[in-house]
């Protein structure tokens, strides 16, 4: 009998009572569809034995359930997640897009590169205009100029020929039945369908989003995607070549190439010479409360994991450890340190870190940004009862570059999915279309990605200096994507999965749940409720509404200016930990979107 776990203050054994023995069958029950409100919503938290699967939305993550609780893998039941994602959160994710996921079985440790490619055909004037200068957002994000090439199939293809357990067209099930039958259209996504100026520019994103009279289905409406079950039916038995070669691939660059006031450059041939990539995985070692722990994300062309791993350095070489929260929040003397160390990490992040394909990380290696001694040196910049910095400049933690620090550009979008399969693996997986609903351009019922803008529009500064993430020729742009994977350091033994959706905020999300659980204690679900904060190598952000007045006179006095703004987060995460013996995984969701955790 399938059923959503019980909140984490069940009794570990009423937990191990009720398990039940996976079968090795699978087969797909659409379960029952509900309604989650939008805007903030408790959620309880969750508590399972056996395995858990946390996603950004019910049924994705249901599917998830169902195929771990067949015997499925970790790595299974995340494709089964994402396909049911491309339908029912399609202004996030899925097979138009791209997604990086990290994978542990014991002490292996992967990291699967799926992130989308720039076109052969491009250069690095893609985003500068007739008057010479870049292009506004919109005006680039939306059509076919945007859209990268997609790596989330291939790379998925890839993980589940090493790691799947169940048969790839199996995973399929889910998401097909529910384009066939329909699935029921959530608050969510009505309300971001009620706000959004771009999508309905597209007459076949129009007609499948949006009723004659041009407004968003109703919520609960049943939509159905026949036009995607088809894809999805074709790379279950065909394979990725499904997808990437034939009359798909044909149909997303028709889209792309005709679209008719902005298009695109992508060929053919790009998407049949799409590889998605094996990278180490980027490790460090993180010490809190006596315990030392390995923390392990995704390197570059992501920032996440190496942004992340400054926050969290710099922060342990000033008083922040001796900080507790303070009536259940972060204190303003808190605050300032971490947003000083954010400002810190984000420079180092504009200046050195782009595609290693094509970028030399300084010194040689880019645990040169994440050396102790250079954290330390870092960390001596920030006045513990002093004034903000405002605004910090690069360091040097090995040679000097010749490139120009990126200016700061928007980045949005994004899904994150955590699981731990039944054998104890593990699966982060952050996956993405950036913008939300990508590049408005829906093809075969999915949307395209608009990853391109994940790049500098700028190729250089005013003195001629390049910036290492300029747009190349076969090159994956720079992402903020933090799938990550907490160990024992001394064991081994997994202590955690998370991630979340938001940009470059994504990196903020994940640090504030590492540090909620590694240094204040915090059940995973504590952690995520917390409010989010921010600072981007500028103002200091704070979650509207959720900080006393007195925190944010204490900041601005040290000379910040902090803005008080929704910080959308969708954070998942999932703890495996012991109580009296039995083994017990925590499961959080963020109470921002519509997510749930499932498991045994």
């Amino acid at each position: 009998m399938r059923r959503p776990v019980l909140s984490w203050l069940a009794a570990a054994s009423l937990l191990a009572a009720c398990a039940s023995t996976p079968s090795s069958h699978f087969s797909y029950t659409v379960p029952d569809q509900p309604e989650a409100a939008s805007g903030i919503t408790a959620k309880p938290g969750w508590a399972t034995t056996k395995f858990a699967v946390a996603a950004a939305n019910p049924l994705a993550t249901d599917a998830g359930y169902q195929v771990l609780k067949a015997g499925g893998s970790a790595i299974d039941a995340a494709i089964a997640v994402q396909m049911v994602l491309t339908l029912v959160e399609p202004q996030s994710s899925g097979i138009g897009g791209g997604a990086f996921l990290l994978h542990a079985r014991g002490r292996e440790i992967e990291a699967f590169d799926g992130r989308e490619t720039a076109p052969s055909a491009v250069d690095e004037n893609l985003f500068i205009g007739a008057d010479g200068k870049p292009l506004a957002f919109h005006d680039a994000v939306v059509g076919g100029r945007s859209v990268g090439v997609p790596g989330t199939v291939r790379m998925l293809e890839a993980a589940h020929r090493q790691h799947g357990k169940l048969p790839w067209a199996t995973l399929f099930q889910p998401a097909i039945t529910l384009a066939e039958n329909g699935f029921k259209v959530s608050p969510r996504l009505n309300t971001l369908l009620k706000g959004e100026a771009h999508l309905k520019k597209d007459p076949t994103a129009a007609a499948y989003f949006y009723r004659t009279d041009g407004e968003p289905h109703a919520v609960g409406h049943l939509l159905r995607n026949p036009e995607l079950a088809v894809v999805l039916r074709r790379i279950a038995a065909e394979g990725s070549r499904a997808f990437y070669e034939g009359d798909i691939a044909r149909a997303i660059v028709d889209k792309v190439q005709r679209h008719p006031t902005n298009p695109g450059r992508m060929n053919l041939s790009d998407l049949a010479a799409y590889q998605p990539k094996k990278r180490a995985p980027l490790c460090h070692d993180y010490a809190s409360h006596g315990r030392t722990f390995q923390v392990c994300g995704f390197p570059p062309p992501s920032s996440g994991a190496i942004a992340v791993g400054q926050i969290l350095g710099i922060l342990n070489q000033t008083p922040a450890a001796t900080l507790p929260l303070q009536d259940g929040l972060p204190s303003a003397q808190w605050l300032h340190l971490y947003t000083e160390a954010s400002r810190l990490a984000f420079a180092d992040r504009a200046q050195y870190v782009a595609d290693p394909d094509f970028v030399q990380p300084p010194g040689g290696s880019w645990t040169s940004l994440l050396a102790p001694s250079y954290l330390a040196e870092r960390a001596r910049l920030i006045q513990p009862n002093g004034p903000s910095m405002k605004t910090a400049q690069p360091g040097t933690p090995a040679a000097v570059t010749g490139h120009a620090p990126m200016p700061d550009q928007p980045e949005f979008g994004t899904s994150h999915i955590s699981i731990v399969d039944a054998q104890g693996n593990a699966v982060a997986m952050t996956t993405t279309i950036e913008d939300q609903f990508g590049s408005r351009q829906m093809v075969r019922g999915f949307l395209l990605n608009n990853e391109l803008t994940d790049f500098s529009f700028a190729p250089a500064d005013a003195q001629g200096r390049p910036i290492a993430n300029r747009v190349q020729a076969g090159k994956r742009p720079r992402s903020s994507m933090a799938p990550t994977l907490v160990f024992d350091k001394a064991t081994g033994q997994l202590v955690m999965t998370g991630g979340s959706p938001g940009g470059a905020l994504i990196i903020h999300f994940t640090a504030k749940t590492l540090y909620g659980v590694l240094n204040w204690g915090l059940t995973p679900q504590q952690a995520i409720d917390l409010p989010n904060f921010a600072s981007l190598n500028g103002p200091s952000l704070l979650e509207e509404k959720r900080f006393p007045p007195a925190t944010v006179e204490a900041l601005r006095a040290r000379g910040a200016e902090v803005r008080e703004q929704a910080l959308t987060s969708g954070l998942q995460a999932i703890t495996v930990g012991n109580a009296h013996g039995t083994p017990v995984l925590l499961g959080g969701a963020d109470p921002r979107r519509e997510g749930i955790v499932m498991g045994d």
